[in-house]
């Protein structure tokens, strides 16, 4: 089960489940791959944002006979019926996450320092930006360029060896330029660098999540006592 994919939008299947069916909050929260203080907290309105439900029996996700069996064994752990179907991109410059968007100057300054021969064009695909950051970056009147500083975009996580390798191999044989682009060994200081740095990076995302995670549910717990403080009064 911890391999099983969520549903397309968790929220709003969790609500959904909330309000239409007898599932055990812990069911739903499993299932829908969100905390159990998240599912509570939709239950008795306190969610800070409202969403609206989503039907995954319509969306494919779930069957009735699949909920009914939860709801008569509130241990039995829901099973996707469907995966849903995941977005590809197919036009447009790559989507990188937030965390890592302040990376794309210093990765973008390494490609022109190293690799001059990759193309505007080809930079903006492989790092996911645009031209005019570019030449900007290239003519030193990007508004930040006093603390851009040129690092490998492998090393940053904004794109892999193979992209990387793949372009400028491709520039190079347009360029008339040979051996631009030498295999990286592996096992190398190089690999290792990149893989301590991930490391690190992985580490400070999830240690920032369950940071969050846990303000949330202090959140939760506040406005609940709050509530019950009230209700005594009353």
């Amino acid at each position: 089960m911890a391999d099983q994919p969520k549903p397309l939008m968790p929220h709003a299947t969790a609500t959904w489940l909330v309000d239409n069916t007898g599932l055990a909050f812990e069911q739903i929260a499993e299932f829908c791959g969100l905390h159990i203080l998240e599912v509570q907290a939709m239950a008795d309105d306190l969610a800070g944002s409202k969403y609206t439900g989503r039907d995954p029996v319509h969306a494919g996700e779930l069957t009735q006979n699949e909920i009914a069996r939860g709801e008569e064994d509130s241990s039995y752990a829901l099973k996707m019926q469907r995966a849903p179907v995941a977005v590809s991109r197919t036009k447009g410059p790559r989507y990188t996450p937030v965390s890592k968007r302040q990376d794309k100057p210093d990765g973008i300054a390494w490609i022109l320092r190293s690799h001059p021969e990759v193309s505007d064009a080809q930079i903006s695909k492989l790092i996911g930006t645009t031209r005019t950051t570019i030449g900007a970056i290239r003519d030193r009147t990007h508004w930040n360029i006093q603390n851009i500083q040129p690092k490998d975009p492998v090393t940053l996580g904004l794109c892999s060896q193979r992209e990387l390798d793949a372009v400028v191999a491709k520039a190079a044989k347009k360029a008339g330029i040979e051996d631009a682009a030498p295999a990286v060994e592996s096992g190398s200081d190089r690999d290792k660098l990149i893989e301590e740095l991930r490391a690190e990076r992985e580490a400070n995302e999830k240690a920032a999540a369950e940071a969050a995670q846990e303000a949330e549910a202090a959140a939760w717990l506040e406005a609940k006592r709050a509530g019950e403080a009230e209700e005594s009064q009353a």
